[in-house]
C-alpha cells in the first residue's frame, strides 16, 4: 500500500466516523458506487488521475453518483478527493468504506464471528469456494447464491457484505476477501482479531481468560475466532496479525526433533 493510499484511507475513515450511520443503507449505496467503478475502467481512471485536481474529480463524482443519498455521496466525493496510490486502490478504499459503515449500520450484530464462519464454511467446501469466485460465473447469481446460503444463518449485515464481496472479487480469492472485512469490521469497532486453534473445544472462563490476556498484550479489545484442530494435540496456537504464539504439543516436538536433528 503506497503512501498516499494510507493517507487517503485515514481521511475518508475519518469522515465516515463523523458521518450518521443509523442502518445498512450507506453501506449499499457505497458498495453500489465501488461496483460502478470497477466496472468502468474510464470512469475509475478519471475520478483517480492525479493530474487532474481533487475537487475537479469530486465535482464529477457528484454528478456521475446523483442519485445516491447525500450521506453516500458525500463519502464517495471526500475520497475521490484524495490522491490515492493507484486507481485499484480508490475502488478498494470505497469498498473498504462500504464494509466500515457495515459494522456501524449493525452495531448489535456480531459481524466478525459470522464473517468467520462464513470463511470456515467456504474453507470446506471447495465446490462453493470455486463458484463464488469463478471468474465465468454471474456476479448477481453469486449474490443471490449467497443470500440463499446465508438465509437464516447470519445478519442482514453479514450477508450484504458476503454477496457484495463475491459480486465483485477484482482477482481476489473469496477467503482473502472474507479475512479482509473480518479485519476491517474488527477495526471499526475497535478491536484486534484473535484465530484460536485448539483441539478440544474452550469452555467459557478459557475463553475469557485467553481474551483477557491477549487484550492486555495488545492494548485493544480482542475477538476470538476458535479453530477446533485435532492436529493440535494440546495447548493453543494463536494467529493475530502477523504475531503467531504456539504453545501446542505438536509445536514442542517438532522442536524437540529439530534439535536432536541439528
Amino acid at each position: 500500500m503506497g503512501s498516499a493510499t494510507t493517507q487517503a484511507l485515514a481521511a475518508t475513515t475519518s469522515a465516515l466516523n463523523t458521518a450518521t450511520v443509523d442502518d445498512l443503507s450507506i453501506a449499499r449505496e457505497l458498495f453500489v458506487a465501488a461496483r460502478t467503478l470497477g466496472e468502468s475502467s474510464q470512469l475509475s481512471g478519471a475520478l483517480s488521475a492525479w493530474g487532474v485536481p481533487g475537487q475537479a474529480r469530486a465535482k464529477v463524482a457528484e454528478q456521475v453518483f446523483a442519485a445516491l443519498q447525500p450521506t453516500a455521496r458525500s463519502l464517495v466525493t471526500a475520497a475521490v478527493a484524495e490522491r490515492w496510490s493507484s486507481t485499484s486502490d480508490l475502488i478498494s478504499g470505497i469498498e473498504e468504506l462500504a464494509i466500515r459503515a457495515a459494522a456501524l449500520g449493525a452495531p448489535r450484530v456480531d459481524v466478525e464471528q459470522e464473517l468467520f464462519e462464513v470463511s470456515r464454511v467456504v474453507a470446506d467446501n471447495p465446490d462453493l469456494e470455486l463458484a463464488l469466485g469463478s471468474r465465468l460465473g454471474d456476479a448477481a447469481a453469486k449474490g443471490a447464491l449467497v443470500a440463499r446460503i446465508l438465509d437464516g444463518r447470519a445478519s442482514e449485515a453479514t450477508t450484504l457484505i458476503v454477496s457484495e464481496l463475491v459480486q465483485q472479487p477484482r482477482g481476489r480469492r473469496v477467503r482473502a476477501l472474507l479475512s479482509r472485512a473480518l479485519r476491517l469490521v474488527a477495526d471499526q469497532r475497535g478491536r484486534t482479531v484473535a484465530s484460536v486453534h485448539v483441539a478440544q473445544p474452550l469452555d467459557a472462563a478459557q475463553l475469557e481468560r485467553l481474551r483477557s490476556g491477549l487484550s492486555q498484550r495488545y492494548g485493544s479489545d480482542v475477538a476470538l475466532n476458535v479453530v477446533v484442530d485435532p492436529k493440535v494435540v494440546g495447548g493453543v496456537r494463536v494467529e493475530i496479525g502477523d504475531d503467531v504464539i504456539d504453545a501446542t504439543v505438536s509445536s514442542r516436538l517438532n522442536d524437540l526433533r529439530q534439535r536432536l536433528a541439528g
